[in-house]
């Protein structure tokens, strides 16, 4: 008869941690990372990973499953020495497909090993050593939306811990496979075994908005999608802008609204497009996670994700959701309050044909004897002394972004 092999220190530190947290999930815990807080009316989490929206870079858009430990090493490689890194993208985020079919012999979650042979904590390592964040994909069912992964729902607790000792900063957590629970429960279930891992790990609640997630979810995740998976064409983005918009006033430091992630550079949009597509989700508040072959791409894909001025409306620290103030006939007017009584404004055209498109001071929130310095974020220009509105020709599909910054 074979004996069981007797437990060492790891595995009993894990039941251990399992233990204690499973009673301090059943009676509830008073400890300070568990509370939340009142921000703008909200209550929010109260830790340090919000502060402002997120940047990084994730695989699913561009390569979907085809992803390996090399693929990975070489793309935070690649962050760093184009200066996107330096830029403030830092996390590096595996999506579905990077896991084995069943969990080991104690139940417990394992990377692929013909494609992730070194094992997920050993990437994490490589990318910490570079400077970046590594994050991850589970699911909140019984199996991640390829198949190819067991889900955690059941093993929140199990899992959180997993990743936690693999060093893992970040979670996007999907729905898929859920067995029609709904995902008020499971999403909060993971929050809180989150708490209590060991490590801190921004949860990104991918709900795709099915139960207004913007009303609930800041109090459970750092970050939560308001639309369906985003795809890489006009009508996809345009239509995720606009869901995402609905939900402006329920944003900001202390959890984020998530339209999904950038595809700019994946060759699906014409280079205005892109600019557009960056230059709303900037505004937004969302976000920024890179979705292209960032060790391939253009020289206009890197201008768009590089552009250091659009990236600080997106990054102000007063996190306060940009959000379309005027529409008609697509031709709009998007815009938001920054710190130090600046306004970000985005004249955006959804027509086929160039046209001129007005702010009045009147739709952003100024007075009309306001005058104001425009800057102008793609040309890095200047207009100088501007009076109660602006101005301009936008073409097709295009935007205009500026900084319009009161004078005194």
């Amino acid at each position: 008869m074979a004996h069981s092999k007797p437990a060492g220190p790891v595995q009993l530190s894990f039941l251990l941690f399992f233990l204690m947290a499973t009673v301090e999930m059943h009676r509830g815990s008073s400890s300070s990372s568990e509370r939340t807080v009142e921000m703008r009316g909200r209550k929010v989490l109260e830790n340090d990973l919000v502060i402002s929206p997120p940047m990084g870079w994730n695989s699913w858009n561009h390569f979907k499953c085809d992803i390996t430990e090399k693929l990975i090493m070489e793309t935070a490689d690649a962050m760093v020495s184009t200066g996107l890194a330096s830029l403030g993208y830092q996390y590096i985020n595996l999506d579905d497909c990077w896991g084995a079919f069943n969990r080991d012999s104690r139940g417990n979650l394992q990377p692929n090993s013909s494609t992730f042979p070194s094992g997920i904590k050993a990437l994490a390592d490589y990318v910490h050593a570079k400077g970046l964040k590594l994050g991850i994909y589970g699911d909140a069912g019984n199996r991640t939306c390829t198949l190819r992964i067991p889900g955690s729902l059941g093993n929140e607790l199990r899992d959180a811990r997993t990743f936690a000792l693999w060093g893992i900063d970040y979670l996007k957590y999907d729905n898929c496979n859920n067995l029609g629970k709904s995902p008020k429960k499971r999403y909060k279930k993971m929050g809180k075994a989150l708490k209590y891992a060991g490590r801190n790990i921004f949860f990104s609640i991918c709900e795709w908005g099915r139960e207004h997630p913007a009303t609930w979810a800041p109090m459970v995740g750092n970050s939560w999608r308001t639309t369906d998976d985003i795809h890489d064409d006009w009508d996809s983005m345009t239509d995720c802008a606009d869901q995402n918009d609905k939900w402006a006033s329920f944003a900001g430091p202390g959890g984020w609204n998530d339209p999904d992630m950038l595809e700019v550079g994946n060759g699906g949009m014409k280079t205005e497009e892109y600019r557009s597509h960056f230059s709303i989700w900037s505004l937004s508040k969302a976000p920024l996670i890179i979705g292209c072959d960032v060790r391939n791409m253009s020289h206009e894909t890197f201008e768009i994700l590089s552009n250091a001025e659009v990236i600080a409306v997106n990054q102000d620290k007063l996190g306060i959701q940009g959000k379309k103030v005027k529409g008609s006939r697509d031709l709009e007017v998007w815009s938001g309050l920054l710190s130090d009584e600046k306004v970000a404004i985005v004249l955006w055209n959804r027509l086929s044909s160039p046209k001129p498109i007005t702010a009045y001071w009147s739709d952003i929130g100024l007075h009309p004897s306001t005058i104001v310095d425009a800057r102008d974020l793609w040309t890095h220009s200047t207009i100088s002394s501007v009076k109660g509105q602006l101005t301009a020709i936008v073409n097709a599909h295009d935007c205009k972004m500026y900084v319009l910054t009161p004078l005194k």
